[in-house]
C-alpha cells in the first residue's frame, strides 16, 4: 500500500519526502497604508453614544510618585485573566497622567461606589491636586494609594503596554486586592449615557 501512494504522488508531482519541492506560494498582495476614501464614514460623535448605551462601573486608578501621587478616572477597566491573575485598563495617549504612572510601574485600581460620583470627578479633570482632601493610604504591595471607603481595590504591578488606536493597552499583575464590605453595602457607581447611575432596589 505504501509503495502504491508513493507512486501515486510521484505522477502527480507532489513530493515523497520532507525535502522535496514544495509547489510555489501564491504571491502576496503589497502592503500599502489605507487612503482616506477607504476609511469607514464614522462619526465620532456617533460612536461615543452609540458606545454609551454599555453600562460600566468606574474605576479611579493611582499610582505612587513625586512629588505626589498621580491618578485619573477610568471606566475602561476589565478583568482579563485568572491564570496568571491580569487586570487591563486603557488610557488616551495624549494623558497627562498615564506618563507618570508608567514610570512607577504600578497602579492601584480603586473600584468606586454609589455615592462617589464628586470622586469621579474630581479624578476626571486634567491638572491640579486631586488627591486634596482625598484621604488614602499606601496599598500593601506596591504603595499606590487606595483610596478610603471604595469597595473595592486592586494593587497592581505594569505587565505590558499594547497600542490601540489612540489609546494604550495597560496589563497588570495583581499583587494583592481586597473589599470594603461596608462600602460594598451601596452597590457600585455605574456610567450609562454619559451620566452616573446606580442599581435599584
Amino acid at each position: 500500500m505504501a509503495a502504491t501512494v508513493v507512486r501515486y504522488l510521484r505522477a502527480v508531482g507532489a513530493p515523497t519526502t520532507a525535502g522535496g519541492p514544495s509547489p510555489a506560494a501564491p504571491p502576496r498582495p503589497a502592503l500599502r497604508a489605507v487612503r482616506e476614501d477607504e476609511r469607514a464614514p464614522l462619526d465620532p460623535a456617533e460612536f461615543r453614544a452609540v458606545l454609551g448605551h454599555f453600562a460600566s462601573g468606574v474605576t479611579v486608578i493611582t499610582a505612587p510618585g513625586e512629588p505626589g501621587p498621580a491618578g485619573f478616572a477610568c471606566q475602561s477597566f476589565a478583568a482579563l485573566s485568572l491564570d496568571p491573575p491580569l487586570v487591563t485598563f486603557m488610557v488616551a495617549r495624549t494623558s497627562t497622567t498615564w506618563p507618570r504612572i508608567a514610570r512607577a510601574g504600578v497602579f492601584c485600581v480603586n473600584v468606586l461606589g454609589a455615592g462617589q460620583g464628586a470622586l469621579c470627578r474630581g479624578f476626571a479633570v486634567s491638572g491640579g491636586d486631586k488627591f486634596a482632601g482625598v484621604r488614602h493610604e499606601p496599598a500593601p504591595v506596591t504603595g499606590a494609594p487606595r483610596l478610603a471607603d471604595v469597595p473595592a481595590w486592586i494593587d497592581c504591578t505594569i505587565q505590558a503596554v499594547h497600542t490601540g488606536g489612540d489609546h494604550l493597552i495597560v496589563v497588570g499583575r495583581v499583587e494583592a486586592l481586597g473589599t470594603d464590605p461596608a462600602a460594598a453595602e451601596h452597590g457600585p457607581l455605574l456610567f450609562h449615557r454619559g451620566a452616573f447611575g446606580r442599581f435599584g432596589p
